[in-house]
C-alpha cells in the first residue's frame, strides 16, 4: 500500500517559545514541507523547556496518526535519559531519525598544569554531559577532579566554566560550538581530542584536533568508552528530528526523501558552527547518543562512584 504524505503535521519543540530550538525547529520544518512530494502544513509546537524532556515526554506519549507528529530531541534530553533522571520517561533509541543539527566539541586543558597534581575541570554539574570528559581522562589514565560550575542554560553553561578557567579555578573545560578551537587558545589552552563517534574518524570542522578514539582504540573497559562517546553526543547533537517508533517504514522514507535537501542548505546565521545532516548522519549520531544498556549501568555507576551521583 503506497503511504500518503499527511495533510497536516506537527513538529513538537523544546521551549522557549524564542529559544535557540524553537528557531531551528521553524526552519527545519519550512525546508520538510518544501521537500515533500505533496504539499502539508508542517506546524511547530513549543512545549516545556530547553533540555527538551518536555516535548520527548509528550512525544513518547502521543498517540497520533502515522507521520503526523515529529520530535525535535536536543541531546541534553537524551542525556537525561542515559543518567535516569525520572522525569525522562521516553526511550529514544528506537526513534526514526530524519534529520539534524550538530556541532563540534573538545576538551581542552592548559598546556603545562602542576606537576603531579590532577586536573582541575570545570563541570557544570555531575549529570551534565561535560562530565564524560572526567571519564574519559580516568580512561587515559590522567588523574582528574571536577570543578562544579552551575548554570540555568547552555550559554551559561559554558560562560561559567570558561570564568572558572580564566580566575585560574580550573585547568580545562568542554567547548562546544561556533570557534570551540579559536576559544581554546583564547583562554590560553590546547585542544585534548574532541568527541567523536564510533570509527575514530576525526570532527570534520577540528581536523587537527585528534579524536578521543585515536588516542585509546582498544580501552579496556569498552562499555565505558560507549558512554563517554554518548556523552560526547549529547554535547554535538543540537537536535535530531525524529518519528515515534512505530511510524511506518514508507512513511519514515517520505520524510527522509523530504529531508534530502535539508544538509545541502547553508546554515543562517543563528547557526553558526554548526552543520545540518541528513537521515544517515541522524541516525548514525542517534545511535551513538543511545549506548547498550550495560553501557547506560556502567556510566551510572561511574557517576555514583566516582562523583557521589544517583539519579532522583
Amino acid at each position: 500500500m503506497r503511504a500518503q504524505v499527511p495533510e497536516a503535521a506537527t513538529l513538537l519543540a523544546p521551549g522557549p517559545e524564542d529559544g535557540t530550538a524553537a528557531r531551528l525547529a521553524g526552519r527545519a520544518a519550512a525546508a520538510l514541507a518544501r521537500g515533500l512530494v505533496r504539499a502539508a502544513a508542517l506546524r511547530v509546537s513549543v512545549l516545556g523547556g530547553p533540555d527538551g524532556i518536555t516535548a520527548a515526554n509528550r512525544f513518547a506519549s502521543s498517540s497520533v496518526r502515522d507521520g503526523q507528529m515529529l520530535l525535535l530531541l536536543p541531546g541534553l534530553a537524551a542525556q537525561a535519559q542515559l543518567v535516569g533522571d525520572s522525569r525522562a520517561r521516553f526511550e529514544p533509541r528506537h526513534w526514526p531519525a530524519i534529520c539534524g543539527s550538530m556541532q563540534p566539541s573538545l576538551l581542552a586543558l592548559r598546556r603545562a598544569p602542576a606537576a603531579g597534581a590532577p586536573l582541575r575541570i570545570a563541570v557544570p554539574a555531575a549529570a551534565a554531559p561535560e562530565a564524560g570528559a572526567l571519564l574519559a581522562l580516568e580512561l587515559l589514565g590522567q588523574a582528574a577532579v571536577p570543578v562544579f560550575c552551575p548554570a540555568t542554560d547552555a550559554t551559561q553553561r559554558q560562560a561559567t566554566s570558561e570564568a572558572a578557567v580564566a580566575q585560574g579555578g580550573a585547568d580545562g573545560l568542554v567547548l562546544s560550538g561556533t570557534g570551540a578551537e579559536r576559544r581554546a587558545l583564547e583562554l590560553g589552552l590546547a585542544p585534548r581530542f574532541a568527541f567523536d563517534a564510533a570509527g575514530h574518524a576525526r570532527d570534520a570542522a577540528l581536523p587537527g584536533v585528534p579524536a578521543l578514539g585515536e588516542m585509546l582504540p582498544d580501552p579496556a573497559r569498552a562499555d565505558l568508552l560507549e558512554a563517554v562517546r554518548a556523552c560526547g553526543a549529547a554535547l554535538r547533537a543540537r537536535a535530531i528530528l525524529v518519528l515515534p517508533t512505530l511510524t511506518s517504514a514508507n512513511v519514515v522514507a517520505l520524510w527522509r526523501g523530504a529531508a534530502q535537501t535539508w544538509p545541502e542548505e547553508a546554515p543562517d546565521a543563528p547557526e553558526a558552527g554548526t552543520r545540518r545532516i541528513g537521515p544517515a548522519e541522524a541516525t548514525a549520531l542517534l545511535t551513538t547518543l543511545c549506548p547498550a544498556p550495560d553501557a547506560a549501568l556502567a556510566y551510572r555507576l561511574w557517576l555514583l562512584r566516582r562523583l557521589g551521583f544517583q539519579a532522583s
